[in-house]
């Protein structure tokens, strides 16, 4: 999936994550969160493996996690790509 202009996803309401997305060079996460240190790489790692389910090589993604679940954060993150990217052609099976 080619992202094609910056889009978001999510809000900074409780147990939500605001995705912020763009094109980039390779794969970039900016990430803020109260609960980093205990949960930072698990949270980078949904964002990687949603991108990667994607097809998405070059995103620039910054994160601002309110204490979000992992379905949450692969939403949100799936969302901002097809906005980015444009695109309607949904699969959620």
């Amino acid at each position: 999936m080619k992202l094609k202009k910056e889009a978001m996803a999510g809000t900074l309401e409780s147990n939500d994550i605001l995705i912020t997305i763009d094109d980039g060079n390779g794969i970039s996460i900016e990430l803020e969160s109260s609960v980093k240190k205990q949960f930072g790489k698990q949270i980078e790692k949904v964002i990687r493996e949603t991108l990667k389910e994607l097809d998405v090589e070059n995103a620039k993604v910054t994160a601002v996690d309110k204490g979000a679940l992992d379905y949450t954060i692969k939403a949100r993150v799936a969302a901002a790509c097809f906005r980015a990217a444009e695109s309607t052609e949904y699969n959620w099976s």
